[in-house]
């Protein structure tokens, strides 16, 4: 019997290890919760070819906008745990919109499977040239003096911009309304023609628009002040800590997925990462290459989530 149960365990090992061998054998979908343009976009679709080189299969991106993020998230959440239906993973999809949302679809502590975070962003408040102030203490001041006459711009409602704004109002005691959008590239389309004065974004996205100077940076969510924008307060600095805090874009999938799969989408990212070309194509969008372990990446999306529930109670945001 007890020569029986090995050869049993024995085939286990052997059939699990020739199913991670043979992974993956078909196109691998990465999905993106939010329209095109944005910085969960632009990293998704840098680490995207090589990563199929290294898995010797093609990854495809896809975009499906809708509900902050929530409509491709929820997507992801449902599909089959075979390794072949990934996302990005953010922390509105799974921090802010969650906090934020009791009628959110899944959760976000249980229903995935978090596999790396690939980068760390830092986060900006910018406002449209034609904005009457340029620097921190005169942004603030024009608010302060004009409640309810601006608006700011984010990726969606109940995303990081969204929930960070929202916590900067309430720190602050200023009033602007939000225009929420299908991601940050129709919100960065909109501000940079003038349509709404502000915006909070992240730093890949807005950087290119920032550079011609389309939109002038304000004030920065990052540990110190980035190399990029040297003249550029955080807001730490000004005296918000608790508004200082960097997005998160890793790759998750649902729940349930072997240990195998597992491990070998996260070895195959972290040799994506380790690639100077891809290294420094993050880098120079103003984010810092993270590549942790499953578990890591599973602490950090509790203690976020955590962080944004917290916020959304103390300062009793609801959805608009």
């Amino acid at each position: 019997m007890h020569r029986r149960s090995l050869l049993a365990l024995s085939l286990m090992a052997a059939c699990g290890a020739a199913f991670a061998q043979a992974y993956p054998n078909k196109i691998i979908k990465l999905q993106v919760p939010f329209a095109p343009g944005g910085t969960t976009d632009i990293i998704a679709r840098t680490i995207a070819d090589p990563l199929g080189k290294v898995l010797g299969q093609s990854v495809i991106v896809e975009n499906k906008a809708g509900g902050g993020g929530v409509v491709g998230a929820n997507e992801t959440a449902k599909a089959a745990p075979d390794g072949y239906s990934l996302g990005m993973a953010t922390v509105s999809t799974t921090a802010a919109n969650p906090a934020i949302n009791p009628k959110n679809p899944y959760n976000p502590l249980t229903d995935f499977t978090p596999i790396i975070n690939v980068a760390a962003t830092p986060n900006v408040i910018a406002v449209h040239p034609s904005f009457p102030a340029k620097d921190y203490k005169a942004f603030l001041a024009e608010l302060k003096a004009h409640p309810g006459q601006y608006s700011y711009a984010t990726s969606g409602t109940g995303g990081i911009g969204h929930l960070q704004t929202e916590l900067y109002k309430f720190a602050t005691g200023t009033f602007i309304t939000h225009i929420p959008y299908r991601g940050a590239g129709p919100a960065l389309n909109d501000t940079v023609a003038g349509q709404v004065p502000i915006i909070f974004d992240n730093m890949p996205s807005a950087m290119p628009f920032i550079q011609s100077n389309k939109l002038v940076p304000i004030v920065v969510a990052a540990p110190q002040r980035l190399p990029q924008l040297p003249n550029v307060p955080t807001f730490k600095e000004v005296g918000l800590e608790q508004v200082n805090r960097m997005a998160y874009y890793g790759i998750y999938g649902p729940k349930g997925m072997s240990r195998e799969v597992l491990d070998k989408i996260n070895a195959a990212v972290r040799k994506v990462l380790e690639d100077p070309v891809v290294k420094k194509r993050i880098e120079e969008t103003g984010s810092l290459v993270v590549a942790n372990t499953p578990e890591q990446f599973a602490a950090q999306i509790k203690a976020e989530y955590e962080v944004y529930k917290k916020v959304v109670d103390s300062a009793k945001l609801r959805l608009e």
